[in-house]
């Protein structure tokens, strides 16, 4: 009887998810019969869902694992917003040191300002038994070249890419979509209306700046000459999307990762708390502040729940160099004089070794 049961929700579950690709295609969604496939089967698993997500494994199952849990703090958002914006005097000083301004603008005043440009609002801390967000983090190494990651990278709900990240003319090894991607004022590029600007603020000039790249265009020089002006969006939520996911979740309130696909880009910062957790509780201090790379791991680690590395480390032959370079000895991002590489990888592949994210290492 019970089984019986089962199955007739789970065709049920299926007939809803048929419904709503045929919307799916309307909105001009990428290969939209993959992820009917993918909405079906997860949807339906999770009307049985009993851990803290609905993945086979979750992020917070941390009682099994006492290095992760003594690490791990839920508490500490990694992105600002109004409410957590307040600065402690030590995080402040400690976040000044990393690029020194003679003059900095008053923090506060500049944070209030920030928050009439971007939206002010608490992100991706959603975590539920209902939720099952894959996060695919893509670094810049040349392991990738010749991985044939690239639908397997496109497969993720959130895919996080960093600083220059070129996808044109490498779609098999790094794919196509990007949902975020992670730079700071001097590594800045344009990015399309579907991808969302996570900026990393190393001084209160860099949160002046993007205030300045989405309006006036004024500041064009930090230590070094910057974008005056970025393409980005900076809207939370388009009208037309807000209104039809509106009607979905009337009805539905299993439809977690398909609203991911409804939400349009915005533009968020970094939290400069967070930033100093990472390098306190994840690196121990080593390097002077962690890399990109790192940042962007951490934050997937906090707002997702099954996450994928690609692009992180050497390649098979002991080089680091970019994927895009022609120069495989270049070296680029190993020794930088203010990251560990070497000790950053470590934690990476030992979070790897504790199932907590799994590891691509290229072919």
């Amino acid at each position: 009887m019970a089984l019986g049961k089962r199955r007739k929700v789970r065709m049920f579950v299926l007939f809803c998810i048929a419904t709503l690709t045929t919307v799916l295609v309307s909105y001009n969604l990428r290969d939209p019969s993959v992820y009917f496939f993918k909405f079906a089967f997860r949807l339906s698993d999770n009307l049985f869902a009993r851990g803290p997500c609905a993945c086979g494994q979750c992020m917070t199952e941390m009682d099994d694992d006492p290095w992760f849990t003594e690490r791990f703090n839920q508490s500490i958002h990694p992105l600002m917003s109004r409410e957590n914006s307040a600065l402690s005097d030590e995080t402040f000083k400690w976040w000044q040191w990393l690029q020194s301004e003679r003059q900095p603008a008053n923090f506060s005043g500049v944070v209030e300002e920030l928050f009439q440009v971007i939206p002010d609002e608490v992100l991706y801390m959603d975590a539920s038994p209902e939720r099952c967000r894959t996060c695919a983090v893509v670094g810049n190494s040349g392991n990738l070249k010749g991985s044939q990651y690239g639908r397997l990278i496109d497969s993720s709900d959130f895919i996080i890419r960093m600083n220059q990240a070129p996808t044109s003319g490498f779609e098999d090894d790094v794919g196509t979509r990007t949902t975020h991607h992670i730079m700071y004022p001097e590594s800045a590029k344009d990015l399309d209306n579907g991808t969302s600007l996570v900026l990393i603020p190393f001084k209160t000039l860099d949160l002046q700046w993007i205030i300045s790249a989405l309006t006036t265009g004024a500041i064009k020089h930090t230590y070094v000459p910057v974008m005056s002006r970025i393409k980005a969006n900076k809207d939370k939520v388009s009208a037309k999307n807000r209104t039809l996911w509106n009607l979905l979740t009337a009805s539905f309130s299993l439809f977690t990762e398909i609203r991911l696909r409804f939400i349009s880009s915005q533009v968020v910062i970094y939290s400069p708390t967070f930033f100093k957790y990472v390098y306190e509780s994840w690196l121990d201090g080593h390097g002077r502040y962690p890399s990109t790379g790192f940042l962007s791991l951490l934050l997937a680690i906090h707002i997702c729940d099954k996450v994928s590395v690609f692009g992180f480390g050497a390649d098979h032959y002991g080089n680091w160099h970019h994927y895009w370079e022609e120069n495989s000895l270049a070296g680029a991002f190993r020794h930088t004089g203010v990251h560990d590489g070497d000790y950053e990888y470590n934690v990476t592949l030992l979070l790897a070794d504790k199932h907590k994210i799994q590891m691509f290492k290229g072919r």
